[in-house]
């Protein structure tokens, strides 16, 4: 089976050293799925990060484009997502998220506690199906509470094997995209209207359609200038640096002498968990000299559809065959723990069907596609909220992620 695999990496129609062609597929795809979700509705509802990813999913299994090329395996975990996290954090202003979406917020701390519950609970009852599944724990707690960059920067700490981490993207991105139509399907249904409350479903009932999408009315065109990206990508290239400099470190300085020191010493060696701390600090104590400016959203939101589109290329058959079954399975304990969490903890305290579904959707895809979904719902009241929940969860994320990891001994 692994020679077939080779056969297939070596009969793609463009090569894996035949970088520019392969920057230009990423590129153009992505652009693609961008236009897609904000110029057809039937697009906007699936989200345009999952057609990128698809996308490339399809490039893949039909040779076109290899799976073991350095821009995908290296360039776009190792520069693209690193740049992105600050990029995403800038409005992290923890004292504003807590004042302005405060209830919110609750909801999705308590569908967060669900996911590393039901992580544990599922290692227990998988542990011995799956390989290194302490470590896949690990990620999928980080990923189901803050995103595909939480997923990234855990894989990597934890050093988990490439073929369990692409058959672990396989069933996660899947999944996530089913899940995202039920989620769809709930906020339609009969059932759930008529015990929880949903006024954002009501209001956007009187609302007439448009014929532009939601989507492209939330990305519509904001001014920036050239000195707005010179400093975006300025700041977070800095911020990279220092947390990777301060997490080498920190590693060598903070001894290993018990189980918390190797915590400890885990936690912030981290340079994904550093960049996260500084920009949040920063973002939250110095709002005033710290203030993000104009595009830090879309750059960082862009680059994550270029993670996606990298996620997606190792997906193929002979992965899914081999590893996914079980992990499918996995991450469905996962998903739907979350969805109880959220469903009972947002019934016992009163929130709208709106609140719980974006809430479990920001904890399962991050901010962006729980924005999306908000968009495409027509919730736009919600959409800056659950932006800004959701990017806490790359914050806390990955904290979670390493807690798990360590429990179960990764």
């Amino acid at each position: 089976m692994m020679s077939m695999d080779i056969i297939l990496k070596m009969d793609s129609i463009i090569k894996n050293d035949n970088t520019i062609a392969l920057i230009a597929i990423t590129f153009l795809w992505a652009a693609f799925s961008i236009y897609a979700e904000q110029k057809w509705k039937w697009a906007a509802k699936i989200t345009g990060t999952v057609i990128c990813m698809l996308g490339a999913m399809v490039f893949s299994n039909a040779n076109v484009i290899p799976s073991d090329a350095l821009w995908f395996n290296e360039t776009i975990w190792d520069f693209v997502i690193p740049l992105s996290i600050p990029l995403l954090l800038f409005q992290c202003n923890i004292k504003k998220i807590w004042k302005e979406s405060g209830r919110l917020l609750t909801l999705f701390l308590i569908g967060s506690f669900g996911t590393a519950v039901s992580a544990v609970l599922a290692y227990w009852l998988l542990s011995e199906k799956i390989p290194h599944l302490e470590k896949i724990a690990a990620m999928m707690t980080g990923s189901y509470i803050g995103g595909s960059v939480n997923f990234a920067s855990l894989s990597s700490f934890f050093q988990t094997p490439s073929e369990i981490s692409a058959a672990a993207t396989v069933a996660d991105n899947f999944l996530m995209a089913v899940y995202f139509f039920v989620l769809i399907a709930i906020s339609s249904s009969k059932f759930f209207q008529a015990h929880f409350k949903h006024p954002h479903i009501l209001k956007a009932a009187r609302i007439k359609p448009s014929l532009q999408t939601q989507s492209a009315a939330y990305w519509s065109a904001k001014k920036i200038s050239l000195k707005d990206i010179a400093f975006d990508f300025a700041f977070s290239a800095a911020i990279v640096w220092i947390s990777t400099e301060g997490a080498t470190v920190l590693a060598q300085i903070i001894p290993r002498t018990n189980v918390a020191m190797d915590i400890l010493n885990s936690l912030f060696s981290n340079r994904y968990l550093l960049m996260t701390t500084i920009t949040t600090l920063l973002a939250t104590f110095l709002p005033q000299k710290w203030k993000p400016n104009a595009g830090t959203q879309e750059l960082g939101t862009y680059m994550i559809y270029l993670f996606f589109f990298a996620v997606g290329v190792p997906a193929t058959l002979s992965d899914i065959i081999r590893q996914a079954p079980f992990l499918f399975l996995f991450c469905a304990i996962i998903v739907f723990s979350n969805m109880i969490f959220c469903f009972i903890g947002g019934k016992v305290l009163d929130f709208t069907l709106e609140d719980i579904i974006l809430a479990s959707n920001a904890n399962i895809g991050g901010p962006t596609t729980a924005a999306a979904m908000a968009i495409s719902k027509g919730w736009t009241d919600l959409t800056g909220a659950v932006l800004l929940v959701g990017t806490l969860g790359y914050a806390i994320g990955t904290y979670f992620g390493i807690f798990v990891g360590k429990i179960l001994g990764a």
